[in-house]
């Protein structure tokens, strides 16, 4: 087990700190090349001993094995199905934390999600679906509808936050006494499958990163998520209208528990980490449909 010790030591490192731990740990020298665009928290480019650049990534309060037995068991189905997404090329414990190197994709983060990207989009959440079905041991979705996250989702704030804030707590309370905490299914979800985490080269999604969160489900969460990341973005014509298409095609049981979730994620870190318009932004979005 880590000691108390470790986990403070971990808790203070920082890109550098990572690069010199693993060395420690695994005997491999890295080289820092520079933090990863968009302001990502743990997250930064090296270079391995052969100059090829990969990313270094590390989440806090988090084991190795839980990590193997569920997100990055989920990235190995994806591939193996030939979705774009980044292999972990070295993983260690270091305290609290889990450090991983994990191969950098091609492409950049998209500037403007157009239909092209849509309908890429769409067919890439088509290719998760039944991906986990051999492998039981993948961790269900946790939609935490009437109790906390760790860390996120988190229902005080919106209880304290405003009335309006406090009638969609309630309202999401209410959506998690009629659906299961775990909803079923066989598909692998991304659980922050987002413009931000989409990588395109030359009008072609080309990667989807990110997945430190990803679990058992319904594919279709998903495109929920994608509903509440174009929220935050200015979209090409007509994106919005046919996502939002797309969704009012899902059975209630899929769409409702999604969004409930969702709209709770966002007003809780809204709340906490911006300010009352960011907040009054994404009660907007969540009122449609909770």
């Amino acid at each position: 087990m880590t000691s108390p010790q470790g986990w403070a030591r971990a808790e203070r490192l920082d890109a550098a700190g990572m690069v010199a731990a693993l060395r420690t740990r695994t005997g491999v020298r890295l080289a820092l090349d520079g933090p990863c665009p968009g302001g990502q928290v743990g997250a930064a480019y090296v270079r391995g001993p052969d100059g090829r650049r990969s990313v270094l990534k590390w989440r806090p309060h988090s084991l190795v094995a839980d990590l193997r037995a569920g997100p990055l068991a989920v990235v190995d189905a994806l591939r193996s199905a030939g979705c774009p997404a980044p292999a972990t090329e070295l993983i260690a414990q270091v305290g609290h934390a889990v450090v991983m190197v994990q191969e950098l994709l091609p492409g950049t983060e998209i500037d403007r999600f157009d239909q092209r990207f849509l309908e890429q989009a769409l067919e890439l959440n088509r290719l998760q679906a039944g991906r986990l079905a051999d492998r039981p041991g993948v961790p269900a979705v946790e939609l935490h509808l009437r109790a906390d996250g760790a860390g996120y989702c988190l229902h005080g704030p919106l209880r304290r936050h405003n009335r309006r804030s406090a009638a969609l707590e309630r309202r999401v309370a209410a959506v998690g006494a009629d659906f299961p905490a775990r909803p079923a299914g066989q598909d692998a979800v991304h659980m922050d499958f987002q413009p931000g985490n989409l990588l395109a080269a030359d009008g072609s999604i080309t990667g989807v990163v990110d997945r430190d969160g990803a679990a058992r489900g319904d594919r279709r969460f998903d495109l929920v998520t994608l509903r509440f990341g174009l929220h935050a973005k200015e979209p090409g014509p007509g994106v919005v209208q046919r996502l939002d298409a797309v969704l009012d095609a899902l059975p209630e049981e899929v769409l409702r528990p999604a969004w409930a979730h969702m709209s709770l994620r966002m007003a809780d870190w809204a709340i906490r980490h911006f300010g009352p318009a960011d907040v009054e932004h994404w009660l907007d979005l969540a009122e449609q449909r909770v």
